[in-house]
């Protein structure tokens, strides 16, 4: 029987029994805690696992709807326009005709006084009379001589001098009546007229003002446009380029006629797409007999085109913005993320149409995550629709 190690006496054998009842219970407890400690921080990570992944809801993409129109911004310019600037240098002695009025082709718009002009005119014809005078003195002499020659009274040689000075006077005299006829052409221009009839949409300056190559600033004094018809000009997307052709209708809107609309019709595209903007210019005529519509003003301009059968729309809370070009995401039968890069088109406002990347029926994740990337694993929630 063992001792007590203290007393040296023997220890009953129910204490011992107690002692190793007591220890297994110990070590059950530390074991069921254990335990129960390892469920709990597995159920715990497996929930925090299921927490972390994102769960998405998937819209349908779906095709473009029919006749629906093609709407741009255009702007409006007179059929024939023109900017008339002062020719010659001086001061404008007076104007004829305000901003509003319509005018005839011809119809004297502004009168400048040219007193350098007028001064180079005085003299240019006092040149061209002492051409004149000498051209006679040397003509009669050459005659005298060419008579003196008939009858050996002069050398061949003093006759052909004097024939060779009557083509000099000459030649000076077309010289100096070329001289003053160029002057008097610029004089001319000192009366600003209507190249064409029209209407005087500007006037730019005022009596005293100076004006022509010698002003500060030079800038056109009137302006003259044609309003009777209109040219309409639009940019139109590369991938609706091939419906511009002459002949094409359009309806016209403008702001300052709210409700109301014209007719246009295209006449001609740029044929070519700028590199910058991708974009094909048009224009269109529209008749303006009434004068409502303004050279110079803003119009939006609509196109009935046929439906793309390759052109689908999405809503604009699916499109993902990153590196170059804007991305969709889809997720695989195994709820993996996969990108995919678009080609878009018109903005609609609440959709966007997708000309290139997706395909009608396709399933996308609508309001993606900032986070969401590329094989990223993700729940799909209820399904919604485009």
């Amino acid at each position: 029987m063992p001792n007590d190690s203290l007393s040296g006496r023997p220890v009953p054998r129910r204490l011992r029994v107690a002692g190793a009842i007591a220890a297994a219970v110990a070590l059950s407890v530390v074991v069921a805690g254990t335990i129960s400690r390892a469920s709990q921080t597995k159920e715990a990570q497996q929930w925090s696992d299921g927490a972390a992944i994102p769960t998405v809801h998937l819209v349908t993409v779906s095709g473009s709807k029919d006749g629906e129109p093609l709407v741009l911004p255009a702007t409006m310019q007179a059929w024939v326009g023109s900017r008339l600037f002062a020719r010659v240098p001086g001061y404008v002695r007076s104007w004829q005709h305000d901003i509003g009025a319509h005018v005839a082709a011809g119809t004297a718009l502004g009168v400048i006084d040219t007193p350098e002009l007028d001064q180079q005119i005085v003299a240019a014809r006092a040149q061209l009379a002492m051409s004149a005078a000498s051209e006679k003195l040397a003509r009669s002499t050459a005659a005298r001589w060419n008579d003196l020659l008939a009858d050996r009274s002069v050398s061949r040689q003093e006759a052909d001098e004097k024939n060779g000075d009557l083509a000099t006077k000459t030649a000076a005299v077309d010289a100096a009546k070329a001289n003053l006829g160029q002057l008097m052409a610029m004089k001319s221009f000192a009366v600003i007229r209507a190249p064409f009839a029209g209407v005087l949409t500007a006037r730019n300056a005022d009596i005293g003002d100076l004006v022509g190559p010698n002003a500060s600033n030079p800038r056109p004094i009137f302006a003259v446009a044609q309003t009777g018809r209109m040219r309409i000009y639009a940019n139109v997307p590369q991938s609706y380029s091939a419906h511009m052709q002459p002949g094409l209708k359009a309806v016209l809107v403008v702001p300052d006629y709210p409700g109301r609309t014209f007719t246009a019709e295209i006449i001609g595209n740029s044929g070519a797409i700028n590199s910058q903007t991708g974009n094909l210019q048009v224009q269109l005529a529209a008749d303006n007999a009434d004068g409502a519509l303004k050279p110079g003003g803003f119009a939006q301009v609509r196109f009935a085109l046929p439906a793309r059968g390759d052109v689908v729309e999405v809503p604009s809370s699916t499109l993902i913005f990153r590196g170059t070009s804007p991305q969709v995401a889809t997720v695989d039968a195994a709820g993996r993320i996969h990108m995919r890069p678009l080609i878009l088109g018109r903005d609609l406002g609440r959709v966007v149409e997708v000309l290139s990347g997706l395909h009608s029926g396709d399933r996308i994740v609508d309001n993606p995550p900032d986070s969401l990337a590329e094989r990223d694993v993700v729940k799909v929630g209820a399904p919604g629709n485009a």
